[in-house]
Parts: C-alpha cells; structure tokens; sequence
C-alpha cells in the first residue's frame, strides 16, 4: 500500500520542525534509498527518502541501517554538493505526493546559493531529483525522452515540475459528488483512504468531522486486511482492530521489517544462493554416499565370488557378463557380474580387489556421512538465520562463508584492509542482569566462549538450531531465567510453537567441539525448561523481537 498524499501532509511539519539543520553525512542504504544525517537545534536527526516502488517515503528515522561500502554516483554527486550545506525548508506541493526541499549552499567561489531537492514520491514514479537555477543537476533515476517525452529527468535538462491534477483541497472543500469516487474529487486521497471515508459516511458521519479527525491525528493506525498491512492517521472502522503508534515510529515499525529482507539480499550479496545451493548439493550427496556404505557393507559377496571363481577353476570368460557356479556350502546355485574383457582369474581378482576396496572403504564412507549431515545441519541452520536475521546478523553469515571457502572475499587492492571490528551482540537489561544472545553462528561462538564467565547461564532451543542465550549471573532468578528461555526459544525455529523445551546449564559444562562448525557445543549435565515465545512479551522487555 503506497503513501498517499494526505499522509505526506501529516509528515511535513514533523519535518519542518527539525529544519534548519546541518546535512553532515549522506548514505545510500538501498539502491532506491537516501539516509541524511543532520544536525540542528534539536539535536542529531535522521531523514529517510525513499523511492522504491512500494515503499516510497519520507520520515525522520530512530532506525539504525547499514551503509554500503560503495555509494553510487548519484550519492557522490549529492555528497559534492550538499554536505556541510543547510537544509532550511520543507514544502509539499499542494496534497500531491512530492516535495521540495530547499538548501542553502555556497558554491565553488564561495558565494551563497540555493539548490533543491525535489522528493517525488509516486509509486513505480518515484524518484529523486538535485535542481540549481531550474535545470536538473542529476537524479537517482535517470528518463531518457523516450519513456517520457512530456517529462525528461536527465542532467542539465530543465525541471518541469509535476502537473496540478486540479483536484479540490478536501480540508477546505466539503461538496462533493456522492455518484464519484472521492479520490477522482480531492486531492490526497488514495483508493485506500476514499473506501475508508466512504464507509464512515455511510455510518452517518460527515466528510467534514473526518477531515478534522485526521487534521488533529499524530498518529499511524495499522491493521491487517487480506495478509496485508493497511494502514492511515485515521482510525480504520472499515477494517476493524488496529493499533495506533506516533506517526513516524509507526512507520518505521510498517516498513522496517518489510524491507528487512530486500536490504539483506541487496547487503550480503548471493549469501541466500549459497546456503541454498549448498544445502541442496549436501542433501542430493547423502543419499549416494548412503548407497554406496550399504553395498560396502556387503563386502563379503565380492570375496565369496572369488572364492567360487577359483575354485570351479573357471578358464576363458571373454565375451561373458555373468556366470552361474554352485556354492559348495549351500549348495545353491550364485551368479557371478563378470568383465567380458579378463578372463576366470583376472575375473577373480577384480572380485578380491572389490572386495578389499569396500571393505577399507567403510570408514571412509561412514566418515563422509557424518561430515555430510553436519554439513546439511549447519546449512539448514543458517537458513534459519537468515530467515530471522536483520542487517548485521546477514553480514555475520556472509562473513562466516567467505572463512569457510564457500564464498570468495571481494578483492579489493586499493583499499586498506580495515582492522577487524569484534562483533556487536544483542543484549537487553532485566533485574540489573544482563542478557546476551547471537543471532549467527559467529556471535554464538564469541559469545559462548570469548564474551562469558564459567559461571554464567548458558541456554540454548533443545534440537533446534537458534540463538545462543547467556545470563551474566551465575544465580538469576525465576523471571530471568525465563526470559532468556524465551529469548532462546523465539529465535530459533520454534519461536511459532509452543512448549519450547529449553535446555540451561553453567558454561563450565559447555565442551567445544574439536574440528566442528562456528557455534557448535557438546553439552554435559544441564536442565531443561517448557516456555513460550510470545514478541510482544519480549518486546516489551526490551528485547528487539522481529
């Protein structure tokens, strides 16, 4: 559902209110997403524009997102020109959904000067746009006049603003035509909004008290229609329950986690294509190996077929596939695979050497078996990651292949090699003790081992791959304990049952394994607890549950 033009009305003077400010540092976060850092009377402020096709806004943002290590061109270009400049001003145009942003700079002769930002907010249509002195300086999508010949956004064309659609302001305006849908009548108002509006007046109410409803709303209603978020700054009686939240947290909290995903596959690269493709190659190996460890296993045949060859003192076979002999102890008759090409006795040899391979080969296959279903437990576990994981977990996984071989490290000679940052762990406070918890293989294994006291309180989902949960206090009482439990249990891959059995004990009792994957820990003596994951519980500890 897109932002439309009444909500873009709501969040300017949130805006506004920041302005003026200081443009100290400009990231592109997303291929369609420009992340300001500001600073002005009120402190150090973030501003997202976005210009992706479905979740295209602009909002002051608490998130916190990770950077590219490469911005685009259009990024460096804004960099130039902007950074260090001030952002005085915000202004919709009308109720359409785009912007002007304007800035004051000084030029490369140090005089002053303005320059505009131009945040057009339109669906598939939105874009971002750099103007001086009514000409396009860049934007972060370049049309070339034969998509648009009415409007080319390219540099150094001139910027023709977005044409007024001549809808009446419905904050000013209250006639309208009861036979028209009210989104051909008003400015501002999406398809989602009008069917809203036109279910309340059906219940007798007017378009003038809605419209003062959402004059006097600071808030985001949310609700779920059809597996979908549908949400506005008006309550939504048409749907039915919904939660309301101040305005730009509450769209932090609508599209955050919507992107999450997107922004990992964009941010770790082909680390989904990876797991997944090796996962699938482990697990069309398994059934192979396990065939060929069942017919070492009946190694004994292939000597007991050279026995038989030997002792009928079989000549010629040339030209023979099979022979049938009589086995001298059951009397039954046995029929022997030959090689056309050898004769009796090279037929009887190949059968001992057969013989002598599968028997030394039962090791070795049982070997490769366990390596392999350790290997299809790890993937199967990242996957689990990944599907919970937020931008610093992905990077983790992606970091942890690339240690592992099965991703190659990006080369990159012209830059330095950056010191190795030790890993952030997610903690929370409860009862003045602290809890910790990995959401990758490699914050597991630092946590367990590096960043805790033997004594501390180690939990971890009984056979499900998850979280590594340890308590700072050799002693929690009941409630901690069974928070961390919670927190063990709602990031692993039963976070949606319940019951999770959880399994506790010091770390004193934690062995590593010799050899095995980041995370892995054989267990000594240790309890076990029933608990169930509920977000909004952890949530409201503390914890950032997704």
């Amino acid at each position: 559902m897109p932002l439309d033009g009444i909500l873009l009305h709501k969040l300017m003077p949130g805006i506004q209110e920041v302005l003026p400010s200081r443009i100290q540092k400009i990231y592109q976060i997303a291929p369609y997403e420009v992340l300001f850092q500001l600073h002005g009377s009120q402190g150090k402020q973030q501003l997202l524009i976005s210009c992706h096709s479905r979740y295209n806004r602009i909002l002051l943002t608490k998130r916190s997102y990770p950077t590219p290590n490469e911005p685009g061109n259009f990024i460096m270009l804004l960099r130039k020109y902007l950074e260090g400049s001030t952002m005085v001003s915000i202004a919709q145009a009308g109720l359409d959904r785009w912007c002007r942003i304007e800035i004051h700079r000084r030029n490369e002769l140090g005089d002053p000067e303005t320059v505009w930002l131009m945040a057009e907010l339109m669906g598939n249509y939105a874009n971002l746009l750099l103007v001086r002195n009514d000409t396009i300086v860049d934007a972060l999508k370049r049309i070339p006049p034969f998509e648009n010949n009415q409007r080319m956004i390219l540099p150094n064309a001139p910027f023709r603003p977005i044409p007024d659609q001549g809808k009446a302001d419905p904050f000013t305006e209250q006639n309208y035509d009861r036979g028209l849908s009210l989104t051909k009548q008003f400015a501002g108002f999406s398809p989602f909004l009008s069917s809203e509006i036109e279910y309340r007046l059906k219940q007798e109410e007017t378009l003038a008290a809605v419209m003062q409803e959402i004059e006097a709303s600071d808030s985001l209603y949310i609700a779920n229609r059809n597996q979908e978020a549908v949400f506005h700054c008006l309550e939504l009686k048409s749907v039915g329950p919904c939660r309301s939240y101040p305005l730009f947290e509450g769209f932090d909290i609508l599209y955050y986690h919507q992107e999450e995903k997107d922004r990992i596959r964009e941010i770790a690269g082909d680390v989904f294509h990876v797991v997944k493709r090796e996962l699938k190659h482990q697990k069309q190996k398994l059934p192979r190996l396990l065939k060929e460890y069942d017919e070492a296993l009946d190694c004994m045949r292939w000597r007991n077929y050279g026995d038989l060859l030997y002792m009928h003192q079989v000549g010629d076979t040339r030209g023979t596939s099979e022979i049938e002999l009589e086995d001298y102890e059951t009397g039954k008759p046995v029929t022997i695979p030959l090689d056309p090409r050898l004769d009796g006795t090279r037929n009887a040899q190949r059968c001992y050497t057969r013989y002598q391979k599968y028997k030394k080969g039962q090791v070795y296959l049982q070997e490769q078996i366990d390596l392999c279903k350790t290997e299809i437990s790890y993937f199967e576990g990242m996957i689990e990651q990944l599907d919970q994981a937020d931008f610093h977990t992905a990077e983790g996984i992606k970091e942890e292949l690339v240690k592992g071989g099965y991703i190659r490290a990006a080369e990159n000679r012209k830059r330095r090699r950056k010191k190795e940052e030790p890993l952030a762990l997610a903690s929370v406070m409860f009862h003045d003790v602290e809890i910790q918890y990995g959401r990758n293989n490699l914050q597991n294994e630092a946590l367990t081992f590096h960043r805790s006291r033997k004594s501390d309180i180690w939990l971890h989902a009984k056979d499900y791959h998850g979280a590594h949960v340890v308590i700072h206090d050799s002693h929690p009482d009941e409630d901690t304990l069974r928070l961390a439990a919670e927190i063990a249990a709602y990031f692993s891959k039963g976070r949606d049952s319940s019951s999770v059995p959880v399994n506790y004990c010091p770390i004193a009792s934690l062995k590593k394994i010799p050899g095995a994957k980041p995370g892995m820990v054989q267990l000594g003596a240790y309890k076990t607890i029933y608990i169930d994951p509920d977000a909004e519980h952890l949530s409201s500890c503390g914890v950032a549950a997704d």
